[in-house]
């Protein structure tokens, strides 16, 4: 048997359980610098290309995160034991660590934590994904967010409705944008979006991303709906400095379910009286409380009168469309900023923030059926438009919320206003231009 040629040793940072798309991004723009631990559902299914055997690992990773609140000791143990056979191959070593999905950042802390990685403790991760505890944890620090209340009848949100001047919301404890999230201002509409809710949970039990890890002896939650303008933004939180990457305001549509975003405006102006130095002692706070002292975060607020209130903090950079928003508007790649942030390396942001404004509007479906394709000849002569992506192939089953969140999305615009006169409303109108087949 020969002997194989001496590999020299290269560090990776370690990416956990991202999808195809991101996948084949950094393959691109950072080619051999990254470890892939990738779920097996997601090569399988992936349209890109794999990456070469020693910059992926595949495993069972949904099945794996499902199997670790019941046997956490047997599925780490299998997990360090695959990491360590790759390493150990490919004469690799790690020299970071990130997570762009919510479903696997406990693992990722996990790992980090025994890799003697730099990442949010398991306990920070567990804080920030149930809404329930992380806001009881910034109330009893006096960080801004609504109140809210664990549920578990349909009784407990009228009731908690009745106290509530503008209306509640549900939602699951744990979970992802819009999916589940209901604005009840009546009785019946508590029991109706109650009863949609437990069935829905109940529907994705096997689904990582609504894997509890706290609040376990309650159904759902309620929060006191804030009227106001609902932002999103990215920063860096080391200790007590907060660095703004990318602030965005989120723009929605009164035809699609609560809480559905339909597009991202950037850049987005505060008011006056309240302004970034407001944002950013919130988010410190509110770090702080969660137990972050080093992330790459992104956040969640609703602008009331006068101060931001949180919504969401989560250790990981805005998804979706975003980061082709930030890389087309501003020439920033949020996701080898990613990596360069779990090494350490210094991060410049300087003429990242686009002078222009920019839109990122998501296309979703009008209706159920088979996506049959699409057809952009409306658009050819649109100088607004500068991007088009779109992430399903003919054949692709769509369902509508609440049966479904995830695949009534078929990709996303990325708009370059004309003007700051009605931006979503031209927005809105190029984005009716793109022709969908559904059958």
């Amino acid at each position: 048997m020969k002997n194989r040629p001496f590999v020299p040793k290269r560090d990776k940072v370690l990416v956990v359980g991202t999808t195809s798309d991101y996948i084949d991004w950094i393959q691109n723009t950072c080619p051999g610098r990254v470890l892939f631990m990738t779920d097996q559902e997601v090569r399988i299914n992936a349209k890109e290309d794999s990456p070469v055997p020693e910059d992926e690992l595949i495993l069972p990773l949904t099945d794996l995160v499902n199997t670790m609140s019941k046997k956490p000791a047997i599925v780490l143990s299998h997990v360090f034991s695959e990491l360590k056979h790759h390493l150990e191959l490919w004469n690799q070593s790690l020299s970071g660590i990130i997570c762009f999905d919510c479903e696997f950042l406990e693992l990722t802390a996990r790992i980090a934590s025994v890799k003697g990685l730099e990442y949010p403790s398991v306990q920070a991760i567990r804080n920030c994904r149930d809404k329930f505890v992380s806001k009881k944890i910034w109330q009893e620090n006096g960080v801004l967010c609504p109140k809210t209340l664990p549920v578990n009848s349909a009784e407990d949100a009228v009731r908690f409705l009745s106290e509530s001047e503008n209306g509640i919301v549900l939602k699951p404890f744990y979970g992802s944008g819009s999916e589940l999230v209901f604005r009840c201002r009546t009785p019946e509409e508590c029991n109706h979006a109650f009863n949609t809710i437990k069935d829905g949970l109940r529907k994705r039990c096997s689904k990582p991303l609504f894997l509890k890890s706290s609040s376990e002896e309650h159904l759902m939650m309620a929060e006191q709906f804030i009227p106001g303008p609902e932002y999103s933004c990215d920063c860096i939180i080391d200790e007590d400095r907060v660095r703004m990457i990318r602030l965005t305001r989120k723009i929605k549509s009164s035809n699609q379910p609560f809480g559905t975003i339909s597009g991202y405006m950037l850049p987005a102006i505060l008011p006056a009286n309240i302004g970034h130095d407001s944002l950013k002692e919130a988010i410190r706070k509110g770090a702080k409380a969660l137990g972050v002292s080093r992330g790459l975060c992104m956040v969640d607020f609703i602008l009331g009168v006068h101060y931001p209130f949180l919504i969401e903090m989560t250790p990981r950079p805005g998804g979706d469309c975003l980061p082709f928003l930030l890389k087309e508007a501003g020439n920033l790649d949020i996701l080898s900023l990613a990596l360069d942030f779990a090494e350490n390396k210094p991060i410049d942001l300087n003429g990242s923030t686009p002078a222009n404004l920019h839109v990122g509007l998501r296309i979703h479906a009008s209706k159920s059926g088979v996506f049959k394709g699409y057809d952009t000849s409306l658009l050819a002569d649109e100088n607004r438009l500068k991007q088009i992506h779109i992430i399903r192939q003919p054949g692709h089953e769509i369902l509508l919320p609440p049966d479904d969140y995830d695949s009534w999305l078929i990709g996303h615009m990325i708009i370059e206003p004309n003007s700051s006169s009605y931006p979503e409303t031209q927005c809105f109108t190029i984005g009716k231009r793109l022709q969908m087949e559904i059958e």
